[in-house]
């Protein structure tokens, strides 16, 4: 009986949800909203950002939570822009390289808190008036995946 009591605590522990994530706001201020919800289904993150402006700035300034999954000697984040279910940009960046750790928590284990407040860098734009779809992928080098969103851009 323990057997059968265990095989079922595992295979509902492994099952798929029946239910997504909740969608999340990264940040909403003045004219830009940007919502995101975990596409991972066994895993939600936490994720801000401090200024919320149409006019993304170089230097933004964000925050980002999670519990590692996976170990991270090499770190990625792939972006897909999408419309209308279809993909129109892809962009992939490297965040932690084995040679080459940008960040503190470049190299982190399975088990391990991975927490970032400070500033990305990035070109710096004005984001044009519609509703953007992007899909963020943070990947490991062996690409299994530390995290994933779907987020929505609302700028009005």
């Amino acid at each position: 009986m323990r057997g059968f009591a265990a095989a079922f605590l595992l295979c509902t522990l492994l099952a798929p949800r029946g239910q997504a994530w909740p969608t999340h706001t990264a940040c909403r201020g003045g004219s830009l909203e940007i919502l995101y919800q975990s596409c991972d289904p066994l895993q939600d993150f936490g994720f801000s950002v401090d200024q919320c402006s149409q006019h993304l700035k170089s230097n933004l300034s964000i925050r980002f939570g999670i519990i590692l999954r996976e170990d991270i000697k090499e770190l990625f984040l792939g972006i897909t822009l999408l419309t209308e279910g279809t993909s129109f940009l892809s962009y992939s960046y490297a965040i932690c390289e084995e040679d080459l750790p940008r960040f503190s928590f470049c190299g982190r284990r399975k088990g391990e808190q991975l927490y970032y407040a400070g500033p990305v860098h990035n070109l710096g734009l004005d984001i044009p008036k519609g509703e953007y779809q992007v899909l963020l992928k943070l990947y490991n080098e062996d690409h299994s995946m530390v995290a994933c969103a779907n987020a929505t851009v609302i700028s009005s």
